[in-house]
Protein backbone atom coordinates (compact mmCIF):
# COMPACT_ATOMS: atom_id res chain seq x y z
CA UNK A 1 0.00 0.00 0.00
CA UNK A 2 1.26 3.45 -0.83
CA UNK A 3 1.50 6.32 1.60
CA UNK A 4 -1.61 7.92 0.15
CA UNK A 5 -3.69 4.95 1.27
CA UNK A 6 -3.34 6.09 4.88
CA UNK A 7 -4.36 2.89 6.54
CA UNK A 8 -5.16 3.92 9.93
CA UNK A 9 -7.12 5.03 12.01
CA UNK A 10 -7.09 4.65 12.66
CA UNK A 11 -5.97 4.72 16.50
CA UNK A 12 -3.84 2.88 19.35
CA UNK A 13 -4.33 0.91 22.36
CA UNK A 14 -6.76 3.20 23.73
CA UNK A 15 -6.97 4.24 20.23
CA UNK A 16 -7.31 3.62 17.31
CA UNK A 17 -5.24 3.06 12.16
CA UNK A 18 -6.27 3.10 13.90
CA UNK A 19 -7.18 5.60 17.40
CA UNK A 20 -5.42 7.87 19.78
CA UNK A 21 -4.53 6.45 23.12
CA UNK A 22 -5.98 8.26 26.09
CA UNK A 23 -3.71 9.15 28.96
CA UNK A 24 -4.25 7.92 32.48
CA UNK A 25 -6.26 11.01 33.37
CA UNK A 26 -8.96 10.14 30.89
CA UNK A 27 -12.35 9.89 32.49
CA UNK A 28 -15.81 9.86 31.05
CA UNK A 29 -17.75 12.80 29.76
CA UNK A 30 -21.37 12.75 28.69
CA UNK A 31 -21.65 13.51 25.02
CA UNK A 32 -24.19 15.90 23.65
CA UNK A 33 -24.57 18.21 26.64
CA UNK A 34 -23.50 21.78 27.02
CA UNK A 35 -20.35 22.72 28.81
CA UNK A 36 -16.69 21.92 28.57
CA UNK A 37 -17.28 18.49 27.11
CA UNK A 38 -17.52 20.06 23.68
CA UNK A 39 -14.38 22.07 23.50
CA UNK A 40 -12.67 21.80 26.85
CA UNK A 41 -11.77 19.08 29.29
CA UNK A 42 -14.20 17.48 31.67
CA UNK A 43 -13.04 14.73 34.04
CA UNK A 44 -9.84 14.68 32.00
CA UNK A 45 -11.53 13.36 28.84
CA UNK A 46 -12.44 15.26 25.72
CA UNK A 47 -15.85 14.34 24.34
CA UNK A 48 -15.12 15.94 20.98
CA UNK A 49 -11.89 13.92 20.73
CA UNK A 50 -13.85 10.67 20.92
CA UNK A 51 -16.25 12.02 18.30
CA UNK A 52 -13.30 12.96 16.08
CA UNK A 53 -11.71 9.53 16.54
CA UNK A 54 -14.97 7.83 15.70
CA UNK A 55 -15.39 9.94 12.59
CA UNK A 56 -11.81 9.26 11.51
CA UNK A 57 -12.07 5.51 11.86
CA UNK A 58 -15.29 5.49 9.82
CA UNK A 59 -13.54 7.53 7.12
CA UNK A 60 -10.60 5.12 7.16
CA UNK A 61 -12.98 2.21 6.62
CA UNK A 62 -14.79 4.09 3.87
CA UNK A 63 -11.49 4.87 2.13
CA UNK A 64 -10.44 1.24 2.18
CA UNK A 65 -13.84 0.12 0.95
CA UNK A 66 -13.61 2.58 -1.94
CA UNK A 67 -10.03 1.87 -2.95
CA UNK A 68 -9.67 -1.83 -2.21
CA UNK A 69 -13.14 -3.11 -3.13
CA UNK A 70 -15.44 -0.61 -4.85
CA UNK A 71 -12.99 0.66 -7.46
CA UNK A 72 -11.74 -2.87 -8.14
CA UNK A 73 -15.17 -3.97 -9.38
CA UNK A 74 -15.98 -3.80 -13.11
CA UNK A 75 -18.98 -1.49 -12.86
CA UNK A 76 -19.11 -0.65 -16.59
CA UNK A 77 -21.44 2.32 -16.07
CA UNK A 78 -22.28 5.12 -18.48
CA UNK A 79 -22.04 7.66 -15.64
CA UNK A 80 -18.85 8.21 -13.59
CA UNK A 81 -20.28 7.24 -10.19
CA UNK A 82 -17.24 5.17 -9.13
CA UNK A 83 -14.95 8.03 -10.14
CA UNK A 84 -16.95 10.45 -7.99
CA UNK A 85 -16.54 8.18 -4.96
CA UNK A 86 -12.81 7.97 -5.67
CA UNK A 87 -12.53 11.76 -5.76
CA UNK A 88 -14.48 12.03 -2.50
CA UNK A 89 -12.06 9.69 -0.81
CA UNK A 90 -9.06 11.58 -2.16
CA UNK A 91 -10.42 14.89 -0.86
CA UNK A 92 -10.40 13.51 2.68
CA UNK A 93 -6.78 12.33 2.58
CA UNK A 94 -5.31 15.50 4.15
CA UNK A 95 -7.47 15.13 7.26
CA UNK A 96 -7.87 11.48 8.27
CA UNK A 97 -4.47 10.50 9.62
CA UNK A 98 -3.17 13.97 10.58
CA UNK A 99 -6.23 14.46 12.81
CA UNK A 100 -5.80 10.99 14.30
CA UNK A 101 -2.16 11.65 15.15
CA UNK A 102 -2.86 15.12 16.52
CA UNK A 103 -5.29 13.67 19.03
CA UNK A 104 -2.87 10.83 19.80
CA UNK A 105 -0.20 13.38 20.62
CA UNK A 106 -2.57 15.30 22.87
CA UNK A 107 -3.25 12.23 24.97
CA UNK A 108 0.41 11.24 25.11
CA UNK A 109 1.39 14.54 26.76
CA UNK A 110 1.16 13.29 30.35
CA UNK A 111 2.94 9.99 29.73
CA UNK A 112 5.92 11.58 27.98
CA UNK A 113 6.98 13.20 31.26
CA UNK A 114 6.86 9.97 33.25
CA UNK A 115 9.95 7.77 33.82
CA UNK A 116 10.93 5.41 31.01
CA UNK A 117 10.32 2.37 33.17
CA UNK A 118 6.77 3.45 33.94
CA UNK A 119 5.72 3.89 30.33
CA UNK A 120 7.93 1.59 28.23
CA UNK A 121 5.59 -1.35 28.75
CA UNK A 122 2.25 0.48 28.65
CA UNK A 123 3.13 2.51 25.57
CA UNK A 124 6.04 1.36 23.44
CA UNK A 125 5.99 -2.38 24.15
CA UNK A 126 2.21 -2.54 23.92
CA UNK A 127 1.99 -0.94 20.49
CA UNK A 128 4.91 -2.94 19.10
CA UNK A 129 3.42 -6.16 20.46
CA UNK A 130 0.04 -5.40 18.89
CA UNK A 131 1.67 -4.42 15.62
CA UNK A 132 3.72 -7.62 15.36
CA UNK A 133 0.85 -9.86 16.47
CA UNK A 134 -1.70 -8.44 14.06
CA UNK A 135 0.85 -8.29 11.25
CA UNK A 136 1.15 -12.07 11.51
CA UNK A 137 -2.64 -12.44 11.61
CA UNK A 138 -3.10 -10.18 8.57
CA UNK A 139 -0.39 -12.02 6.67
CA UNK A 140 -2.11 -15.35 7.29
CA UNK A 141 -5.65 -14.18 6.47
CA UNK A 142 -4.72 -12.12 3.41
CA UNK A 143 -3.04 -15.17 1.92
CA UNK A 144 -6.58 -16.41 1.20
CA UNK A 145 -7.27 -13.26 -0.86
CA UNK A 146 -4.21 -12.96 -3.13
CA UNK A 147 -5.94 -10.54 -5.50
CA UNK A 148 -7.06 -8.15 -2.78
CA UNK A 149 -5.11 -4.92 -3.44
CA UNK A 150 -3.30 -4.23 -0.21
CA UNK A 151 0.12 -4.65 1.36
CA UNK A 152 0.96 -8.18 2.40
CA UNK A 153 4.17 -10.10 2.95
CA UNK A 154 4.67 -13.03 0.58
CA UNK A 155 8.10 -14.05 1.86
CA UNK A 156 10.08 -14.12 5.07
CA UNK A 157 12.19 -11.21 3.86
CA UNK A 158 9.14 -9.07 3.18
CA UNK A 159 7.71 -9.96 6.58
CA UNK A 160 10.94 -8.91 8.28
CA UNK A 161 10.90 -5.65 6.32
CA UNK A 162 7.33 -4.95 7.47
CA UNK A 163 8.33 -5.68 11.04
CA UNK A 164 11.20 -3.20 10.89
CA UNK A 165 11.70 -0.57 8.19
CA UNK A 166 8.63 -0.64 5.95
CA UNK A 167 5.50 -0.96 8.08
CA UNK A 168 2.39 -2.66 6.79
CA UNK A 169 -1.27 -1.62 6.74
CA UNK A 170 -1.03 -1.59 10.53
CA UNK A 171 1.51 1.21 10.42
CA UNK A 172 -0.46 3.42 12.82
CA UNK A 173 0.48 1.16 15.75
CA UNK A 174 4.10 1.07 14.62
CA UNK A 175 4.10 4.86 14.30
CA UNK A 176 2.68 5.40 17.78
CA UNK A 177 5.47 3.36 19.34
CA UNK A 178 8.15 5.13 17.29
CA UNK A 179 6.71 8.60 17.85
CA UNK A 180 6.43 8.08 21.57
CA UNK A 181 10.07 6.99 21.82
CA UNK A 182 11.15 10.07 19.85
CA UNK A 183 8.95 12.41 21.88
CA UNK A 184 10.21 10.94 25.14
CA UNK A 185 13.87 10.97 24.13
CA UNK A 186 13.68 14.54 22.79
CA UNK A 187 11.40 15.99 25.43
CA UNK A 188 14.04 18.52 26.54
CA UNK A 189 14.46 19.90 23.02
CA UNK A 190 12.52 23.10 22.42
CA UNK A 191 9.14 22.36 20.78
CA UNK A 192 9.81 24.89 18.02
CA UNK A 193 12.94 22.96 17.01
CA UNK A 194 11.13 19.61 17.09
CA UNK A 195 8.15 20.88 15.11
CA UNK A 196 10.43 22.58 12.62
CA UNK A 197 12.43 19.43 12.05
CA UNK A 198 9.34 17.21 11.83
CA UNK A 199 7.63 19.67 9.52
CA UNK A 200 10.69 19.72 7.28
CA UNK A 201 10.72 15.92 7.18
CA UNK A 202 7.04 15.89 6.19
CA UNK A 203 7.58 18.54 3.55
CA UNK A 204 10.52 16.73 2.01
CA UNK A 205 8.65 13.40 2.04
CA UNK A 206 5.73 15.03 0.21
CA UNK A 207 8.03 16.15 -2.59
CA UNK A 208 8.97 12.57 -3.39
CA UNK A 209 12.66 13.14 -2.72
CA UNK A 210 12.72 10.43 -0.05
CA UNK A 211 12.26 6.75 -0.70
CA UNK A 212 8.86 5.87 0.78
CA UNK A 213 7.96 2.25 0.00
CA UNK A 214 4.88 0.78 1.63
CA UNK A 215 3.69 3.05 4.39
CA UNK A 216 7.05 4.58 5.26
CA UNK A 217 5.84 7.88 3.84
CA UNK A 218 3.07 7.96 6.43
CA UNK A 219 5.69 7.73 9.18
CA UNK A 220 7.57 10.71 7.75
CA UNK A 221 4.53 12.88 7.13
CA UNK A 222 2.57 12.44 10.36
CA UNK A 223 5.24 12.85 13.02
CA UNK A 224 4.74 16.62 12.93
CA UNK A 225 1.05 16.23 13.79
CA UNK A 226 1.74 13.90 16.71
CA UNK A 227 4.29 16.36 18.08
CA UNK A 228 1.93 19.25 17.47
CA UNK A 229 -0.80 17.54 19.49
CA UNK A 230 1.69 16.84 22.26
CA UNK A 231 3.45 20.20 22.49
CA UNK A 232 0.66 22.50 21.31
CA UNK A 233 -2.13 20.88 23.29
CA UNK A 234 -3.15 24.14 25.04
CA UNK A 235 -3.55 25.86 21.68
CA UNK A 236 -5.55 22.97 20.29
CA UNK A 237 -7.86 23.12 23.30
CA UNK A 238 -8.15 26.88 22.89
CA UNK A 239 -9.20 26.42 19.26
CA UNK A 240 -11.76 23.80 20.28
CA UNK A 241 -13.20 26.06 22.97
CA UNK A 242 -13.44 28.98 20.56
CA UNK A 243 -15.26 27.11 17.77
CA UNK A 244 -18.25 28.93 16.33
CA UNK A 245 -20.40 28.30 13.31
CA UNK A 246 -18.52 30.99 11.42
CA UNK A 247 -15.11 29.54 12.24
CA UNK A 248 -16.29 26.10 11.22
CA UNK A 249 -17.45 27.40 7.85
CA UNK A 250 -14.22 29.30 7.29
CA UNK A 251 -12.15 26.23 8.16
CA UNK A 252 -14.34 24.07 5.91
CA UNK A 253 -13.94 26.49 3.01
CA UNK A 254 -10.16 26.70 3.44
CA UNK A 255 -9.87 22.93 3.69
CA UNK A 256 -12.14 22.36 0.71
CA UNK A 257 -10.17 24.73 -1.49
CA UNK A 258 -6.83 23.37 -0.31
CA UNK A 259 -7.71 19.71 -0.81
CA UNK A 260 -9.27 20.43 -4.20
CA UNK A 261 -6.09 22.21 -5.31
CA UNK A 262 -3.97 19.28 -4.11
CA UNK A 263 -6.16 16.88 -6.04
CA UNK A 264 -6.30 18.91 -9.25
CA UNK A 265 -2.66 20.03 -9.44
CA UNK A 266 0.85 18.97 -8.49
CA UNK A 267 1.39 21.78 -5.97
CA UNK A 268 1.27 19.21 -3.19
CA UNK A 269 4.81 18.25 -4.18
CA UNK A 270 6.02 21.75 -3.37
CA UNK A 271 7.68 21.82 0.06
CA UNK A 272 5.24 22.66 2.85
CA UNK A 273 2.04 22.81 0.80
CA UNK A 274 0.70 19.40 1.82
CA UNK A 275 1.57 20.05 5.48
CA UNK A 276 -0.24 23.39 5.36
CA UNK A 277 -3.38 21.87 3.85
CA UNK A 278 -3.35 19.07 6.42
CA UNK A 279 -2.99 21.61 9.22
CA UNK A 280 -6.08 23.41 7.98
CA UNK A 281 -7.81 20.04 7.68
CA UNK A 282 -7.00 19.21 11.31
CA UNK A 283 -8.45 22.54 12.46
CA UNK A 284 -11.58 21.81 10.44
CA UNK A 285 -11.82 18.27 11.82
CA UNK A 286 -11.57 19.51 15.40
CA UNK A 287 -14.14 22.23 14.79
CA UNK A 288 -16.50 19.76 13.15
CA UNK A 289 -16.12 17.28 16.01
CA UNK A 290 -16.81 20.01 18.58
CA UNK A 291 -20.01 21.01 16.79
CA UNK A 292 -21.10 17.40 16.27
CA UNK A 293 -20.60 16.70 19.97
CA UNK A 294 -23.63 18.93 20.60
CA UNK A 295 -25.92 16.56 18.66
CA UNK A 296 -26.38 13.40 20.75
CA UNK A 297 -28.00 11.43 17.93
CA UNK A 298 -24.76 11.72 15.95
CA UNK A 299 -22.20 12.24 18.70
CA UNK A 300 -23.03 9.26 20.87
CA UNK A 301 -22.51 6.60 18.17
CA UNK A 302 -19.36 8.30 16.91
CA UNK A 303 -17.95 8.66 20.42
CA UNK A 304 -18.69 4.99 21.09
CA UNK A 305 -16.73 4.07 17.95
CA UNK A 306 -14.01 6.47 19.02
CA UNK A 307 -13.57 4.45 22.20
CA UNK A 308 -13.22 1.21 20.21
CA UNK A 309 -10.93 2.26 17.41
CA UNK A 310 -8.21 -0.29 18.19
CA UNK A 311 -10.28 -3.42 17.41
CA UNK A 312 -11.87 -1.73 14.41
CA UNK A 313 -8.46 -0.77 13.09
CA UNK A 314 -6.80 -4.17 13.43
CA UNK A 315 -9.77 -6.36 12.40
CA UNK A 316 -11.42 -4.51 9.52
CA UNK A 317 -8.89 -5.24 6.75
CA UNK A 318 -9.13 -9.05 6.89
CA UNK A 319 -12.92 -8.73 7.09
CA UNK A 320 -12.98 -6.48 4.02
CA UNK A 321 -10.63 -8.80 2.12
CA UNK A 322 -12.85 -11.82 2.72
CA UNK A 323 -15.99 -9.88 1.81
CA UNK A 324 -14.31 -8.77 -1.40
CA UNK A 325 -13.81 -12.42 -2.30
CA UNK A 326 -17.51 -13.08 -1.82
CA UNK A 327 -19.10 -10.08 -3.52
CA UNK A 328 -16.84 -8.56 -6.18
CA UNK A 329 -17.58 -11.05 -8.97
CA UNK A 330 -21.25 -11.25 -8.05
CA UNK A 331 -21.68 -7.48 -8.31
CA UNK A 332 -19.89 -7.37 -11.66
CA UNK A 333 -22.24 -10.07 -12.92
CA UNK A 334 -25.41 -8.05 -12.33
CA UNK A 335 -27.30 -6.44 -15.20
CA UNK A 336 -26.70 -2.78 -16.09
CA UNK A 337 -29.65 -1.30 -14.21
CA UNK A 338 -28.89 -3.26 -11.05
CA UNK A 339 -25.23 -2.21 -11.10
CA UNK A 340 -26.19 1.43 -11.60
CA UNK A 341 -28.63 1.36 -8.70
CA UNK A 342 -26.09 -0.38 -6.48
CA UNK A 343 -23.16 1.84 -7.39
CA UNK A 344 -24.50 4.98 -5.69
CA UNK A 345 -24.74 3.66 -2.15
CA UNK A 346 -22.48 0.62 -2.30
CA UNK A 347 -19.46 2.17 -0.46
CA UNK A 348 -21.60 3.35 2.45
CA UNK A 349 -23.48 0.06 2.71
CA UNK A 350 -20.31 -2.01 2.64
CA UNK A 351 -18.65 0.28 5.18
CA UNK A 352 -21.54 -0.28 7.59
CA UNK A 353 -21.36 -4.04 6.97
CA UNK A 354 -17.61 -4.16 7.57
CA UNK A 355 -17.99 -2.08 10.73
CA UNK A 356 -20.75 -4.32 12.10
CA UNK A 357 -18.84 -7.51 11.33
CA UNK A 358 -15.66 -6.09 12.83
CA UNK A 359 -17.35 -5.19 16.08
CA UNK A 360 -19.01 -8.60 16.12
CA UNK A 361 -15.66 -10.35 15.71
CA UNK A 362 -14.26 -8.22 18.52
CA UNK A 363 -17.08 -9.19 20.86
CA UNK A 364 -16.67 -12.85 19.98
CA UNK A 365 -12.93 -12.76 20.64
CA UNK A 366 -13.44 -11.11 24.01
CA UNK A 367 -16.12 -13.66 24.89
CA UNK A 368 -13.54 -16.34 24.09
CA UNK A 369 -11.14 -14.58 26.47
CA UNK A 370 -8.77 -13.68 23.65
CA UNK A 371 -8.08 -10.33 25.34
CA UNK A 372 -4.38 -10.78 24.54
CA UNK A 373 -5.20 -9.89 20.93
CA UNK A 374 -5.89 -6.32 22.04
CA UNK A 375 -3.61 -5.73 24.98
CA UNK A 376 -0.14 -6.63 26.16
CA UNK A 377 -0.35 -9.78 28.33
CA UNK A 378 0.03 -9.05 32.02
CA UNK A 379 -0.55 -11.72 34.62
CA UNK A 380 -1.15 -9.12 37.31
CA UNK A 381 -4.14 -7.61 35.52
CA UNK A 382 -7.50 -9.21 36.29
CA UNK A 383 -9.89 -10.31 33.53
CA UNK A 384 -12.38 -7.39 33.84
CA UNK A 385 -9.53 -4.91 33.49
CA UNK A 386 -8.23 -6.80 30.45
CA UNK A 387 -11.67 -6.68 28.86
CA UNK A 388 -11.85 -2.94 29.49
CA UNK A 389 -8.43 -2.37 27.95
CA UNK A 390 -9.29 -4.53 24.96
CA UNK A 391 -12.44 -2.55 24.25
CA UNK A 392 -10.76 0.84 23.97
Amino acid sequence: MTTREHTAPPTSAAPAPTGPAHDEQAGSVPVGKSGPAHGGVAAGRLAWADVAKGGCIVLVLLWHVIMKDYLQIEWQLAVPVPGAWGVFGELLLPMRMPLFFTISGMFAAAAVHRPWRAVARSRVAKFLYLYALWLLIHTAVLAFAPDFPTDRASSVGQLLAQLTITPSNLWYLYALALYFVLAKALRRVHPAVLLGAAGTLAAVAATGLLDTPGNRGGLYQNLVFFLAGLHLRPYVLRWAQAVTGRRLLLAAAAYGVGSAVLLATDVGRLPGVAVLVSTVAVLFGIAGAVRLSRWPVVAEPLAALGRHTLPIYVIHMPVLALLHLLIADRVAGLDDSARLALAFGFPLSLTVAVLALTLGVHRTLLAARAWWLFDLPNRRVDLPARRTAAST
